[in-house]
């Protein structure tokens, strides 16, 4: 079933490896600098503990546009979810559908198995508008965090 969402020209999803940390967490750090600062919470250290605890190279895929790296998601399937861990375009890359593209791949694999699809996003970050966007609703709300489900589709 075609997407709606149209990938701009030479935009491929690619596996990520172990040797691929520091490269991913210098993007991660990159993309979400803006809205971390914005909550007083941007500190590489933890930027760095925060990826290092859940970098799942198996899980893991480069968002490359005409073979520059861009981005990257992390999808983990869980027996009754996938969660999206990460999903990062570098801030020179954004406003471009890329993002919506790398998402709808996500949601279409989700839909494909019948499953949902969890997200976890920064209060205050540009984040929320954009999950809400693409069908997620809100589950709970933490201390520095929103919980996003969206619903499994058949």
């Amino acid at each position: 079933m075609p997407h709606p969402h149209r990938a701009p020209d030479g935009l491929v999803l690619s596996p990520a490896g172990e040797g691929d940390f520091e490269a991913l967490l210098a993007l991660r750090m990159a993309a979400m600098r803006e809205s971390l600062e914005r909550v007083g919470r941007f500190d590489p250290q933890r930027a760095r503990e925060r990826l290092s605890r859940g970098y799942l190279p198996a899980y893991t895929r480069h968002i490359r546009l005409r073979d520059e790296l861009v981005g990257f998601v992390v999808v983990v399937p869980r027996e009754k979810d996938f969660l999206l861990d990460h999903l990062y375009i570098h801030p020179a890359a954004q406003g471009q559908g890329i993002g919506a593209w790398v998402l709808a791949q996500v949601l279409d694999e989700a839909d494909a198995q019948r499953k949902a699809v969890s997200v976890t996003a920064l209060k205050h970050s540009d984040a929320n508008r954009f999950y809400l966007r693409h069908g997620f609703v809100l589950q709970a709300e933490g201390e520095w965090d929103l919980y996003y489900l969206r619903p499994a589709r058949a």
